[in-house]
């Protein structure tokens, strides 16, 4: 997936930026090797075929299924990091998990960086920092899926993480883990949070509960949320960030 990121202030155009953004990058290598699961190879692959233990495995993985098995539980089933496969099958898949858990865990070295902002995208899903509270937001589009010329909302953000789920660019993959079936009547789910971990999972859930996105979102503590729904219509959750409305792409 695309990996870019904005830096502004004391370390955007030197060494030590520099370093800090080829740190960032091997964290999500080192997490593409764990947990992929296009990877044959990959250690969540090799878990899911039964080659190996829980316990043999990094401890990373036990720390994203227990990020799982909550998730399942606050959805009431709707999210799951096991999905239909063949008749029958069961295919263990903690991608909605791991996607932000990683970008926010590979945000580490960025941290260290003295006096300066930054903006990760990975895939699309944000972690931001603005150290001064009085000083400009990042300003994070969010697409609209029926025609991605155009935002439905612009979010400004001094710090946390943006997410959104939906089929628009990648397909229909997330389903509604108590049928094995697609939503209905929704078309995106975005969220942001203090953290981009949850803001992922956040997302993936509401998305996964269709019609219930957004009354589900509003149990959620501290999220701002924005779905959008097949017919285009919007319904925005109010949290601690401001949603702005949309504007046309040139």
């Amino acid at each position: 997936m695309p990996i870019s990121l904005a830096l502004r202030g004391r370390h955007a155009a030197d060494p030590e930026g520099r370093a800090a953004w080829t740190e960032a990058v091997a964290v999500l290598r080192s997490a593409d090797a764990v947990f992929s699961t296009y990877r044959s190879g990959s250690v969540v692959s090799r878990l899911g075929r039964g080659e190996l233990t829980l316990a043999e495995c990094p401890p990373e993985v036990a720390e994203v299924l227990a990020l799982g098995a909550a998730a399942t539980r606050d959805s009431r089933g709707a999210f799951d990091v096991y999905r239909a496969g063949g008749v029958g099958e069961e295919v263990f898949d903690p991608s909605g998990v791991v996607k932000g858990w990683a970008a926010e865990r590979a945000a580490e070295p960025l941290r260290t960086l003295a006096g300066t902002d930054f903006c990760l995208s990975a895939g699309g899903d944000l972690v931001c920092r603005t150290l001064d509270p009085d000083g400009a937001p990042w300003r994070i589009g969010i697409e609209d899926p029926r025609d991605p010329r155009r935002l439905v909302a612009v979010v400004p953000v001094r710090s946390g993480g943006v997410a959104t789920s939906g089929s628009a660019r990648r397909g229909q993959r997330v389903v509604d883990a108590r049928t094995g079936e697609p939503p209905s009547g929704v078309a995106s789910v975005t969220v942001v949070a203090p953290s981009l971990t949850y803001a992922d999972i956040d997302a993936t859930a509401a998305y996964a509960l269709g019609p219930e996105a957004a009354d589900w979102l509003r149990t959620r503590p501290g999220r701002t949320g924005l779905v959008v729904r097949s017919d285009g219509s919007t319904t925005t959750v109010r949290g601690e960030a401001t949603v702005l409305p949309g504007v046309a792409i040139a």
